[in-house]
């Protein structure tokens, strides 16, 4: 029997689709949908759904602990020292109060611009995704040692997109150079 490597991790269904918006109530079925074809399939083991929220969803955000934060805070026994972990940490709190304790985050993107903002420049956005690459290695303070699965947005630049800060994303220019020197080594989870 020939096993072919499946490269598909995640499947995302919908993209930041807010509770209140009029097709909210099609994503949970759509998401049941879908695993239920990647059952059908016996990929169950090997490709998950889940679907990308708008961190504005969170109602509370104040201590992490709560599902909330600031920028530099002290919750309790955890510190935090940036956005990207007090974000994380207060999902992890929200999902724990939910009853979700085993759920992982995937972080299905995070990037900087390179151009067309405030503080957007090409050595801004590669020390930004340097520092990111090397900092999920380490986990959050909620979850230290485990490394965060993260994607990075975007793997080009989206020269077709309005003028500003969102063409700028991409790792590589739309000529397929590169932007930045990254390096992503291996890591287990």
């Amino acid at each position: 029997m020939l096993q072919m490597h499946n490269p598909f991790r995640y499947i995302a269904v919908g993209n930041e689709v807010h509770p209140g918006d009029a097709n909210a109530r099609y994503v949970l079925p759509a998401m049941q949908n879908m695993h239920d074809a990647i059952v059908s399939a016996n990929l169950q083991g090997q490709i998950k759904v889940s679907t990308a929220i708008d961190t504005t969803l969170l109602g509370i955000s104040y201590p992490p602990s709560r599902g909330s934060f600031e920028v530099v805070v002290q919750d309790g026994q955890y510190g935090y020292q940036n956005l990207f972990d007090a974000l994380l940490d207060a999902l992890y709190a929200a999902l724990e109060k939910a009853g979700a304790t085993n759920l992982n985050i995937a972080v299905s993107e995070s990037g900087w611009s390179s151009e067309g903002g405030n503080a957007a420049t090409v050595g801004n956005a590669g020390t930004f995704y340097r520092n990111l690459i090397n900092h999920v290695k380490q986990g959050t303070p909620r979850r230290s040692g485990r490394a965060i699965e993260t994607y990075l947005f975007a793997m080009f630049d989206e020269n077709l997109k309005a003028a500003g800060v969102e063409q700028h994303f991409g790792l590589f220019l739309p000529d397929r150079q590169p932007k930045y020197h990254l390096t992503f080594g291996r890591w287990k989870k």
